[in-house]
Parts: C-alpha cells; sequence; structure tokens
C-alpha cells in the first residue's frame, strides 16, 4: 500500500474516532478522575505552555520513572534548560509531579491530531523533542519535522509482536522512524527490530531504568513498612495485571502458610478498590497500605494503593513476583526489585523486559515459573533457604549495577556532550 494511501487511511481512522474520545474520557473517569480533568490540553489547548524548553514526553507511570535519570541530568547543566514533560495519563502525571515538582513543567500531549499537534508545537516551540520509548504517532512526528524540531527516540524498544503489528503500515512506519534525528535503542535485538521497520542513526545505549537508583528515602519507608508488618514471611504481587490478581490470590488462599503475609500492588490505581473486594471474596482478611497502620497478625492481604513507593515495597519483601507476566502482558519491570536486593520471580511473559529478564535470570537474580503454583512453590523454597535467599538478593544488586551508564550515552547521544552530562 503506499505511503499517501497508508496516511490517508491513519487519518480517516483518527477522524472515525474521535465522536468518542470524550467518552471514553467519562468512562475511564468513573474509576479515576484525573481522566477529567485538563481536557483541553488533550486537543492542543493550553492557558500557559513552557517555551523554547527541552520537550521530553513520558507516555505514563513506568515511562516517567525511566527518564528520571535523563532528566536530572539536564538540570544538572548549568545553565539548566527549561523542561517541559508531557504524558498522556493521570498516572503519569502524578508521577512526574512527585518526582520532579515545580522544577519542570507538566503537561498532557495532544492526541495525534495534525491540528491539535501542530497547535502543541507552535505554542511550545521546543528546541529539541525527546519520545521515552516507542511512542510512535505519525502526526507528531511529522508536524515536528515541519517545525524542524529534532526529535530524539530514547531507551526504544520493539518486540516483535509490535513489530508485526506496525508492518501493517510499513511505509507509513518507515517513514516516522526515519524522521528522527537519532534513536537510542536498549537492546541490539531491539536495533534490529527497529532498522528492520525503516529506522535511521540507531544507537545500542541500554536501558534507563538500570540508571534509577533506590531514594533513600524509600529504603527508608521500606524499613517502616517492614516495622510495622513485623517477623512474619513477606510475599509481594507487585504491578499486578487484570486477572493476574485472581490467579495470584487462589493460589496463596490454597497453598500458603497462615503466617505469612502477601502484599499486592496493582498496577493501575483505578482497581484498588476492585482488587481489594475480589480478596476480601475469597475470605481474605485485607488491610490497606492507605490506613497507615501496623499490620494485624491476623491479615492475610496487605493492599499497596499508594503510588511511587515501589521500592519501598520491594524493600519490604522476602520475594517478589513482578506482574503482566502471569498472563500475556509483557511484564513489567524487574529492575527496581533487582536494585534494592529482592529476590525475584517471573511468569512466563516478559516480552517487554526480554533481556533484561534473561540477564537476571542468567544471574541468578530472578527464576521463571510457568503458572500461579508454581510461584507459590517457589516461594516456599526461598522461605525455606535463607542461604539461597541471600545470594539471589546480593546477585539482584550485582546485576542492576552492572547495566548503569545509559543516561550518560543518551545525553551524549542527544546533547553532544562527550562528559555525558
Amino acid at each position: 500500500m503506499p505511503l499517501f494511501v497508508q496516511r490517508l487511511l491513519y487519518q480517516f481512522l483518527l477522524w472515525l474516532a474521535l465522536p468518542f474520545i470524550p467518552l471514553r474520557l467519562l468512562l475511564r473517569g468513573l474509576k479515576e478522575r484525573g481522566y477529567w480533568k485538563h481536557v483541553p490540553e488533550r486537543f492542543g489547548f493550553y492557558g500557559q505552555l513552557a517555551k523554547h524548553a527541552v520537550w521530553i514526553h513520558a507516555v505514563s507511570v513506568g515511562e516517567a520513572r525511566a527518564a528520571a535519570p535523563l532528566v536530572e541530568r539536564f538540570l544538572s547543566r548549568s545553565p539548566a534548560p527549561s523542561l517541559l514533560m508531557t504524558c498522556m495519563t493521570p498516572a503519569g502525571r502524578a508521577t512526574l509531579e512527585q518526582l520532579f515538582g515545580g522544577r519542570v513543567s507538566v503537561r498532557y500531549l495532544p492526541y495525534d491530531f495534525a491540528f491539535a499537534v501542530r497547535r502543541f508545537i507552535r505554542q511550545a516551540q521546543p528546541i529539541m523533542g525527546v519520545i521515552m520509548e516507542t511512542e510512535l504517532w505519525p502526526n507528531l512526528v511529522h508536524e515536528s519535522r515541519q517545525a524542524g524540531v529534532k526529535l530524539f527516540l530514547v531507551n526504544a524498544r520493539m518486540s516483535e509482536s509490535s513489530t508485526l503489528g506496525y508492518r501493517k503500515l510499513a511505509a507509513l512506519t518507515n517513514e516516522t522512524l526515519a524522521s528522527f534525528e537519532a534513536i537510542a535503542a536498549q537492546t541490539q535485538a531491539d536495533a534490529d527490530r527497529l532498522a528492520a521497520l525503516g529506522a535511521r542513526k540507531i544507537h545500542v545505549t541500554g536501558n534507563l531504568k538500570f540508571d534509577v537508583d533506590p531514594p533513600h528515602e524509600q529504603i527508608e519507608l521500606g524499613r517502616t513498612f517492614r516495622n510495622r508488618i513485623g517477623k512474619r514471611p513477606v510475599w509481594l504481587a507487585a504491578s499486578t495485571r487484570d486477572g493476574e490478581e485472581k490467579l495470584v490470590l487462589e493460589a496463596f488462599r490454597k497453598s500458603a502458610p497462615e503466617n505469612v503475609l502477601l502484599v499486592l500492588v496493582p498496577r493501575h490505581p483505578q482497581r484498588f478498590d476492585e482488587v481489594a473486594a475480589l480478596a476480601k471474596g475469597l475470605g481474605l482478611s485485607v488491610q490497606r497500605r492507605s490506613e497507615n497502620e501496623p499490620v494485624r497478625a491476623s491479615t492475610r492481604v496487605w493492599l499497596g494503593d499508594s503510588l511511587g513507593e515501589m521500592f519501598a515495597y520491594y524493600a519490604a519483601a522476602d520475594c517478589a513476583l513482578v506482574g503482566g507476566s502471569l498472563l500475556p502482558y509483557g511484564g513489567q519491570n524487574l529492575i527496581e526489585a533487582c536494585a534494592v536486593g529482592c529476590p525475584v520471580i517471573l511468569g512466563p511473559h516478559t516480552e517487554n523486559f526480554k533481556q533484561a529478564s534473561d540477564d537476571a535470570i542468567a544471574h541468578g537474580a530472578a527464576a521463571r515459573i510457568s503458572e500461579a503454583a508454581d510461584w507459590m512453590a517457589a516461594c516456599m523454597r526461598l522461605m525455606n533457604d535463607p542461604q539461597g535467599r541471600a545470594l539471589m538478593a546480593a546477585s539482584g544488586k550485582k546485576f542492576a549495577d552492572a547495566h548503569k551508564g545509559a543516561s550518560a550515552k543518551v545525553c551524549k547521544l542527544i546533547c553532544g556532550d562527550p562528559s555525558g552530562r
């Protein structure tokens, strides 16, 4: 299919979806009220917008946290440039504001309508744009190029399944990828798949998430959590996705010893109430982190209903199942757990973190299971083997430390600064 036909098809599908966007925001806002705020920004209407700033786009929570080392490098420059950060989700916006406060300007990026992104670029007039991971929006990239804004795709990843999807509009994908000034890929496999789709000027720089150091206050909070829990074994299920909590809770109810505490942290905050109700429906006594009270001896499930405290949950746990991996979601970030020395258990689906997962297993920092029942068996083995658990924790820290350095390479690539600052 010729490029102009694919572009017309893309524009047609966008306009076809336009009438349903307000309905989508309305429905999503019923569970997460943040979707009802700042709606004009999603169509390119801003009261005020930072001009002539370095613009960094991080779609949601994971990308916002991954961007932190790069943002800190920009802020440490003398003089420090103004930073405009955009996202697409309320949780991502809250994370950016929590991480950086008033040091950066935070806004929603508009949907990929040409009129909306053109208005955004015209108002912001950024000196450059940095897109985190794989946000390939054809109109955004095209309008940036037309306005002379250099775009960089950093921490880029491309799974095999995503590659197949992008090939359906191969010509449009090729043009979009070829328009980036440079691309910083996480791994050689990501670089190869991006090149096959038409990317140019690709550099393998590693994963920025390795450069996110566990904040001291989060480690201290983890100790506080542990004091509230007491001497009970703590098994963590972190960043779980829809459908996984049921598997985790049923396996825990069936096989876990009575003295074990399950700390359950759903990936999406709008599901906190749903997951609490699910645990109670299975006959498990539940407390919520938001209650801010010591964990009762009778509590079986402690629900992590907070944002920005994942390092603390990992620091308080004896071992952790990383969510998104039991069901085919592609897996969530395991690097945070390794960085604080928490032994990691992974399900079969880790496509989004394939290289990191394989390397962590090879380093002895993580173990793989095939289903929730195997998770219980893995936890039991670790609980009964303190020496093995300590070795796994130490291996995790060594693994995380050995892979640092991506932020310096990315900063050198986009700023041309040999020092990486």
